[in-house]
């Protein structure tokens, strides 16, 4: 089940073991990322989603400047 969560929504599920998964372009997650993180550009997402432990919560990160 999918929502939003606020940045201490984050914190606090990084902190109980959650995976991060940064959908950004390739160059763009090699440039910078978060520590930890998975990265995942969204046109893969849905091919590469069995990479996911689903054990553990997801987070869904992506940022966009433009």
């Amino acid at each position: 089940m999918a929502h939003e969560v606020y940045r201490e929504d984050v914190r606090r599920l990084l902190a109980g073991g959650a995976q991060l998964v940064e959908v950004l372009p390739a160059e763009e997650y090699e440039r910078e990322h978060i520590a930890g993180a998975v990265g995942i550009p969204l046109a893969r997402l849905a091919h590469e989603v069995d990479r996911l432990q689903r054990d553990r919560a997801i987070i869904v990160y992506c940022y966009d400047a433009q």
